[in-house]
């Protein structure tokens, strides 16, 4: 918002100078927390905001004519910054003239010469009087004391100006009276009135009687600013009807007390030629306008002299670049800003008038950001899109101003906008199913796997850490097998593992950020127990107490190949540690009998004689691990005459005890997990190559 207040310059500190928190439509207990700042142009403080009542207070007495000197207007610009949100109001504060200053004469007395056989009416220009109050506190009028011969005549200058002249109403004769005093007195407009006087002292003299004449007398002149030093501004046009001497004219500055050669820097002046150049470079920034008064006096004795006004009137031309004032910048902004959230507070000013001095304020339409009007000369850079701190962490936001002149003017200012981050992205493993193998009976804390997670965010939010969750799929919970360290993923064993006992675990990973609120995400480990050769091969047939031997009676006279029995022995392993071999122990002597060394049969290797002797038969079963395990079953064959077993009969088992069933139980457990583990390594390869 844009306020504007008055007040008058003669008020004490601590006046009120207007209501802010009513102005402003906001509470005045919020004042205070929401940071209120008062910013003078300049860094003075005349001015102070009482945050308990919500007014804006004088700080200090102000003078007017002290802060804006002559200038028509007096404007104080404060800048009001509240956050929370953040605003920024303009304050314009209009300093009232009061009539404190009196009109005082460039000299208390003035000495005026006039030769007697001058006409009525010829005028005698006097000093202007100044007052530094402006409007109507300014002066007003002038006044003569009473005089038989002179009276008081008041022209206005072209700036508004009032000029006194004394003029001539009655002829003069020197002898009568030489020297005429007279009192001339300004008066300003004020109220009360106030006013100054200065004597004015008249010597009535022979001779010259033309003065040099100015024609025009006022005049006006337009020139562009920054000419060249040396360029002619005009040439005064001076007539005087005397000859010689008396029309011998030399021209001069003529100046005041209070702006002793303001303008007489700037300008020179021919005394013979009347030709005013410039001698230093002009600003139209500086001063838009100068005021010349030239005093033009003959060599006649006594001298007379006239005077000439010019007004030099500057043309702006655009010398003056755009300047960018970066009033407040909120940074870092937070990468969930909703659109239109105010990033910086910009102002913008251009010493050029007119179009040199409307300005424009442009920036890059790559960037998700904009600039939008607050008022004049100030803008507010606000979000236009959505902000992606993993994409773009920061910018550097390059504000380019350009003014509407010809040729265009432009300036930049450049500054670094940085993103915050948010917990607006879970974290995200390498992939979200892994293998890892493990070998059987491992001691407790083997390392078996280690995963891997990353998240793109920064800080507390890309702080990961692992966990293990109890998916149900065993019996007992998962985290009484294994455990994992929550900083780096590595997968530990808790316990031995049995291949027997378990051949595949699934192991469910959660990875969970320190953000708020935290994000997680979740990837499955399969974990294959490999075989360990930690089973010896268990006998099933004959199934013989330990220290026994198992007795079988076959004919006395059979054919070689005979089959006696069929030892079958199974191992709770897998793969070449299950793989059974059957031999015989060495003994002294040799033994009418053989061993399949991969089906267990006992068969006859050679003809039996009659009337033989029991033979005593150690079987040995052996599997493939390493180490080898192995277990042995002793047997006595004896051939008996009597006895008749035909080759059917001699296949035939003994009935299944309760352990053998057991036994085939394990067996078929056994050829179901290598199938579903067979099952389950295909699934993970198929998905891995999806």
């Amino acid at each position: 918002a844009q306020l504007r207040y008055s007040v008058p310059e003669d008020r004490e500190p601590g006046f009120s100078v207007g209501d802010l928190a009513k102005d402003l439509g906001v509470e005045v207990r919020s004042l205070a927390t929401r940071n209120l700042r008062l910013v003078s142009e300049g860094g003075q403080r005349r001015f102070q905001v009482d945050l308990a009542a919500g007014v804006l207070l004088l700080n200090s007495r102000l003078d007017r004519e002290a802060l804006c000197g002559q200038s028509p207007t007096c404007t104080l610009h404060l800048q009001l910054v509240m956050e929370n949100p953040l605003q920024l109001h303009r304050i314009e504060v209009d300093v009232l003239d009061v009539n404190d200053n009196a009109p005082q004469f460039p000299k208390p007395e003035v000495v005026l010469e006039i030769t007697e056989v001058a006409n009525p009416g010829t005028r005698l220009p006097l000093e202007v009087a100044e007052d530094p109050d402006m409007g109507s506190n300014s002066i007003s009028t002038y006044e003569l004391s009473p005089s038989k011969h002179f009276a008081l005549s008041i022209n206005v200058r072209g700036d508004g100006v009032k000029m006194p002249e004394i003029v001539l109403e009655k002829a003069l004769d020197r002898e009568k009276v030489a020297v005429h005093h007279l009192t001339l007195t300004a008066l300003d407009g004020g109220n009360p009135v106030r006013s100054g006087t200065a004597k004015v002292t008249i010597h009535v003299l022979d001779a010259n009687d033309n003065p040099p004449v100015c024609n025009p007398p006022i005049s006006k002149v337009y020139l562009e600013e920054n000419v060249p030093v040396g360029t002619l501004v005009t040439k005064l046009n001076i007539t005087d009807l005397d000859e010689g001497p008396n029309g011998d004219v030399e021209y001069s500055f003529k100046t005041s007390n209070n702006a002793p050669g303001k303008f007489t820097k700037l300008f020179s002046l021919d005394p013979r030629t009347g030709e005013i150049r410039t001698k230093a470079p002009l600003d139209y920034e500086e001063s838009s306008a100068y005021e010349i008064a030239v005093r033009a006096r003959d060599k006649g004795s006594p001298a007379m002299e006239g005077h000439c006004h010019l007004r030099v009137e500057l043309i702006d031309i655009n010398d003056n670049s755009p300047e960018i004032v970066l009033t407040s910048l909120s940074s870092p902004v937070q990468e969930d800003a909703t659109p239109g959230t105010v990033i910086a507070l910009i102002g913008v000013k251009d010493s050029d008038s007119g179009d040199n001095g409307q300005v424009h304020l442009q920036i890059a339409k790559e960037f998700p950001f904009k600039l939008v009007s607050s008022f004049k000369e100030h803008f507010s850079l606000v979000t236009n899109g959505p902000l992606d701190r993993e994409k773009a962490s920061g910018y550097n936001i390059t504000v380019r101003a350009v003014d509407s002149g010809s040729p265009q003017r432009a300036t930049q200012k450049t500054f670094y906008l940085r993103i915050a981050d948010v917990n607006d992205n879970a974290p995200n493993f390498s992939s979200p199913f892994d293998t890892a193998h493990v070998q059987e009976n491992s001691l407790p804390g083997t390392s078996v796997f280690s995963v891997s997670a990353s998240d793109p965010d920064e800080g507390s939010n890309a702080k990961l850490s692992y966990s293990i969750l109890d998916n149900g799929m065993q019996d007992v919970p998962i985290s009484t097998y294994f455990r994992i360290d929550q900083d780096n993923g590595t997968i530990y064993t808790v316990r031995a593992l049995d291949y027997e006992q378990d051949k595949v675990f699934q192991v469910p990973v959660e990875v969970k950020d320190a953000g708020s609120p935290a994000l997680s995400s979740t990837a499955v480990v399969h974990v294959f127990v490999l075989d360990e050769n930690d089973n010896a091969p268990t006998i099933v047939y004959p199934s013989v107490p330990k220290g026994s031997a198992f007795h079988q009676t076959i004919p006395a006279l059979v054919e070689p190949g005979y089959l006696v029995t069929k030892i079958v022995a199974v191992d709770a392993d897998s793969g070449h540690n299950a793989w059974l071999s059957y031999q015989l122990q060495e003994t002294t002597e040799a033994l009418p009998f053989q061993v399949e060394r991969r089906s267990g049969e006992i068969r006859v290797a050679q003809a039996l004689r009659e009337s033989e002797d029991p033979h005593r038969l150690v079987v040995e079963v052996r599997d493939n691990g390493t180490p080898s395990l192995s277990a042995s079953v002793v047997i006595v064959i004896s051939p008996e005459e009597n006895s008749v077993q035909d080759f059917a009969k001699s296949l035939d088992l003994p009935k299944s005890s309760p352990k053998d069933t057991n036994l085939t139980l394990y067996l078929i457990i056994s050829l179901v997990s290598i199938s579903l583990v067979s099952c389950v390594m295909f699934a993970v390869v198929a998905a891995r190559c999806l």
